[in-house]
């Protein structure tokens, strides 16, 4: 009996091939192509800060400066500066590095481990599935925020413990939604077929099964840049982000708080800068989705 072309197994270098050719299908979904124009620019603005930002972050300049202002030695304070004569355009700048930096590697690490986690739990089911729910339920039943404020507030605040929190937190999420997939995709012909020739179980995993949950994964994936985006804003926010004085848009929207009535721009252009990065990528997600569907 000839399977249909959705029950046909992906092996890893076509799957591959058709996860690359949902980006580049991405022209035929305006949403997408806004997406990914949005994200595409701050990728830009990460990669040129160090030559085009007009002064550097942690230089102090002139205090309070407007919008539009001269600055003293040359040029021009475009977004205006902030109470400690911190260039306020350069930050966002060089802090766009920091967050294009730390949400994909967290995101990447948390993937990882749920979909670790989510196809093992899925594919052996028994104990190590009720095992690895168990853990993910309890991780899961704390509010995220403040799961995040304890992990931090236990290990540190620095980069890589940034990172660790948000895999830490992430993961479990992750792997209910790898464990779903997984459990749909076990019983599919093509599993039983190389379960048939002999494969080893790590092999059906990640070639037979794994390549074929691509689309939703994707797709969360982009959701979660957004997520783990907003973690860093708000780390940044509450203190628990990078150590000053390092450019992050959350710590300046913190640090603009007491000050936003008469100084306003020190906190709305740091927060523009979050929020169309969101934006970006929950656009870019909506695509994808809408292109996996038709895939």
């Amino acid at each position: 009996m000839t399977e249909n072309a959705t029950q046909l197994p992906d092996r890893p270098r076509l799957a591959l091939w058709r996860a690359l050719k949902s980006f580049g299908l991405l022209r035929e979904s305006p949403v997408g192509m806004i997406g990914a124009g949005i994200a595409a620019f701050w990728i830009l603005v990460a990669l040129i800060a160090p030559f085009a930002a007009p002064f550097s972050p942690t230089e102090l300049i002139l205090p309070f400066a407007e919008p539009l202002s001269e600055a003293p030695g040359g040029g021009r304070f475009w977004f205006g500066t902030d109470n400690l004569g911190r260039d306020i355009l350069s930050r966002i700048m060089w802090g766009a590095r920091t967050v294009l930096i730390l949400a994909p590697i967290a995101t990447f690490g948390a993937f990882i481990v749920g979909i670790s986690m989510g196809v093992a739990a899925g594919y052996w089911r028994g104990w190590l599935d009720e095992v690895l729910s168990f853990v993910s339920n309890v991780i899961l039943s704390f509010p995220v925020l403040v799961l995040y404020i304890i992990i931090i507030a236990t290990i540190g605040a620095s980069a890589v413990n940034i990172v660790v929190a948000v895999t830490f937190a992430s993961a479990p999420g992750i792997m209910r939604i790898v464990r779903g997939l997984v459990l749909d995709l076990r019983n599919r012909s093509y599993v039983a077929a190389a379960q048939t020739r002999g494969e080893s179980s790590l092999f059906i995993m990640l070639v037979e099964i794994l390549p074929n949950a691509r689309g939703p994964i994707i797709v969360d994936a982009m959701l979660r840049l957004g997520y783990v985006t907003i973690t860093i804003a708000v780390l940044g926010f509450l203190g628990l982000g990078l150590p000053p004085p390092s450019p992050d848009w959350g710590s300046m929207i913190n640090q603009a708080r007491p000050m936003m009535i008469a100084f306003p721009y020190m906190a709305i252009f740091p927060a523009a800068a979050i929020s169309s990065l969101v934006l970006g990528f929950n656009l870019l997600a909506d695509g994808l989705r809408e292109i996996s569907l038709k895939d």
